[in-house]
């Protein structure tokens, strides 16, 4: 049964447009793409969402459809005040300049299938992005989709990233048999696989780390963007090769702004220009810091060798009657030696005999070969429940222990991970990709993540967080970083406080679906612990940008947050841009809007499509990206750059780039 936004009565069944943007999901991602392309790409959205309450979060009074309503509602009226204050509408497309904001269209389905993706207008869009949290609900939709519109760009939500490789390919080939006269350059963005959990991933890792790097790919190469300390009076930052972001203020406030959009002039400042630089003062910045050749890809390292040790396998109570057994043969085999004038080889063997029961009794010998004899059969005895034991032990660790390791006793500086599920275990492999060592909670066995945690050897605690003791096992005390990834809100908030009284200055990442309860949180805990790191991050908001900007058919490359606001690299062709093509590098730069980084100066017809699996320049592609670009460089129409930008900065770029499409 499918049914329309409230505001709008009596909508048609099908969607009275074409060539808009159709969002089909279940959770929270789903209505912040819709948000990000209505509100700051300006494009008319169709939002798909089942109907009835959330399965997953039944204590929510609300219904999906009534959760986003209220979410748009909330954008559209501070969109219409800023119209009715006499401002442009940014982000906005022209259509809705002097009408007021218009709220995302909403229909209910309990599938994406046939009736309800016509309903959606599918077979007149010009994107569809499929985010449900199933992946073979989202495969079955874009084959679907596929056959409906060979045209449209897909963007499609798959946590099996291998499996998404052969799904690009395959609905590429699809679009290309049914439309023949389809122009190849057009099938680089037709279909493209993200998964939230490798956009956000990076992110989340981070922000564990003190003065942490976010990594972006390109062309074989890693951009590594680093938060720095406030300089100290009379200093100047270090720009690096160059200066992405001011962080926000803390000369009024130890504890800072909170971050996000509605920060002021305290919160963040995104690409900033020289004099504002120069000028900031008690502000941590984000600079570009190095490139480097990205290395190939490898399995990540495990914590601990490839078997694993004795320790693990064999408890300390054991190892030490076993030695104390070895001792006292090798004392009756050297006391056989000097009572009986025998050879040493033939005293062990004697002491053998006697310790498994196996020799002659000693009756014509001396005293002292009698002795020898009885003290030798009483360690015989003691050998033998040790044998029991260690077996025992053995097939024990084995099947377990060593499956899912226990924190070692000496174990510092780590960080405590809760939660394994899809974001929980992308971050795991993020953290020991870094070498990082990381110590894990779940309290589902069957967790996700657990396979993964069995396969780096990564020490686990099974249980629920919120019980006492569980952090307490995972050495919270003497960790580096928390990090909060479970679904839960309330879960996450409570493990934070809980850890906080045990260390009040450990760094803390915790993840928060909603952002006002974020944002309250976020500014609370970083007054109460000014000196102490303190993050919100949500899945959903730093991967929405990425899929936005593919739904609008540009490469992204990598996005990186700074604090509670996102900054996105793209690759995007000058040629229709006229805020960029005729324009010097330094004349294209747009304070807290976009800057260029990088040229690729291979020719057009030798490019790779997709930047973030290019290599680097070699033999047979001689030129590649130029970093190090001349300010007084005059962009051209045919060539293609790498550029940092905002979310609204971006959106301004596609926008008028489709604009003057369109005309």
């Amino acid at each position: 049964m499918l049914g329309s936004v409230s505001t709008l009565p009596q909508q048609p069944q099908r969607s009275p447009f074409s060539g808009h943007m159709v969002v089909c999901g279940d959770d929270a991602l789903a209505q912040r793409l819709a948000v990000e392309l209505r509100y700051v790409y300006g494009e008319r959205v169709t939002l798909l969402l089942p109907p009835g309450r959330d399965p997953r979060r039944p204590e929510l009074p609300l219904t999906q459809r009534g959760r986003a309503a209220t979410l748009f509602g909330r954008m559209s009226a501070a969109m219409n005040r800023n119209l009715g204050n006499g401002g442009a509408v940014d982000g906005g497309s022209g259509s809705d300049t002097g009408a007021g904001v218009e709220a995302v269209r909403i229909l209910e389905a309990a599938e994406p299938s046939d009736e309800a993706l016509e309903d959606a207008g599918v077979d007149t869009a010009a994107a569809l992005a499929l985010v449900y949290d199933d992946d073979e609900r989202n495969i079955r939709a874009a084959l679907t989709a596929r056959r409906l519109n060979p045209r449209v760009r897909l963007v499609i939500r798959l946590y099996n990233r291998k499996l998404g490789q052969y799904l690009e390919t395959l609905l590429d080939q699809a679009a290309a048999v049914a439309v023949p006269g389809l122009d190849p350059t057009a099938l680089d963005t037709s279909t493209t696989v993200l998964s939230d959990a490798d956009t956000a991933a990076p992110a989340l890792a981070a922000t564990a780390l003190t003065g942490s790097s976010k990594v972006v790919q390109a062309e074989g190469l890693l951009l590594r963007a680093v938060e720095r300390t406030p300089p100290r009076q009379g200093e100047v930052a270090d720009p690096g090769l160059c200066t992405l972001a001011l962080l926000s203020s803390t000369t009024h406030d130890p504890a800072g702004a909170e971050g996000s959009d509605s920060s002021g002039a305290e919160g963040p400042q995104l690409l900033p220009d020289q004099q504002s630089v120069a000028a900031a003062t008690g502000r941590g910045t984000v600079v570009l810091e190095a490139i480097r050749e990205a290395a190939p890809d490898g399995p990540a390292p495990r914590m601990g060798g490839r078997s694993a040790p004795l320790s693990q396998i064999f408890s300390r109570r054991l190892r030490r009657s076993v030695l104390g057994v070895a001792a006292a043969v090798l004392g009756l085999t050297v006391a056989s030696t000097i009572t009986t004038g025998e050879h040493p080889l033939h005293a062990v063997y004697l002491t053998l005999l006697d310790l498994f029961a196996m020799g002659d009794p000693a009756i014509e010998d001396s005293a002292a070969r009698q002795v020898i004899q009885l003290l030798s059969g009483v360690a015989g005895l003691m050998l033998l429940p040790l044998l029991v034991a260690g077996v025992l032990e053995a097939f024990g660790s084995l099947r377990t222990a060593s499956s899912l390791r226990r924190p070692p006793r000496g174990l510092s500086g780590h960080v405590v991970l809760l939660g394994l599920g899809k974001i929980g275990t992308r971050v795991l492999v993020r953290l020991r990709e870094l070498n990082i060592p990381v110590v894990c909670v779940e309290d589902d066995p069957a967790a996700r993540g657990i396979p993964v945690a069995r396969r780096l050897q990564v020490p686990v605690v099974l249980g629920d967080v919120t019980q006492e003791g569980v952090l307490e096992a995972a050495k919270i005390q003497r960790s580096r970083a928390l990090l909060a990834l479970t679904s839960s809100d309330t879960t996450n908030l409570e493990a934070t406080l809980y850890a906080r009284s045990v260390k009040p200055d450990l760094q803390v990442a915790l993840r928060l679906f909603d952002d006002e309860f974020a944002t309250a949180v976020y500014r609370t805990l970083r007054t109460a612990h000014p000196q102490a790191l303190t993050r919100s991050r949500s899945v959903s908001h730093l991967a929405a940008p990425s899929f936005a900007v593919a739904m609008m058919g540009r490469q992204i490359l990598g996005a990186i947050p700074v604090e509670r606001k996102v900054m996105l690299f793209a690759a995007i062709k000058v040629a229709g841009h006229p805020q960029l093509e005729g324009r010097t590098v330094e004349q294209a730069f747009r304070a807290g809007a976009w800057r260029v980084l990088a040229l690729d100066a291979t020719p057009p017809e030798d490019r790779h499509p997709d930047l973030t699996t290019a290599g680097p320049a070699s033999s047979d592609r001689p030129s590649g990206l130029i970093w190090d670009l001349h300010p007084g460089y005059v962009l051209r129409a045919e060539d293609r750059v790498v550029i940092a930008a905002t979310r609204r900065g971006l959106a301004e770029l596609l926008r008028r780039r489709s604009s003057l499409t369109h005309r």
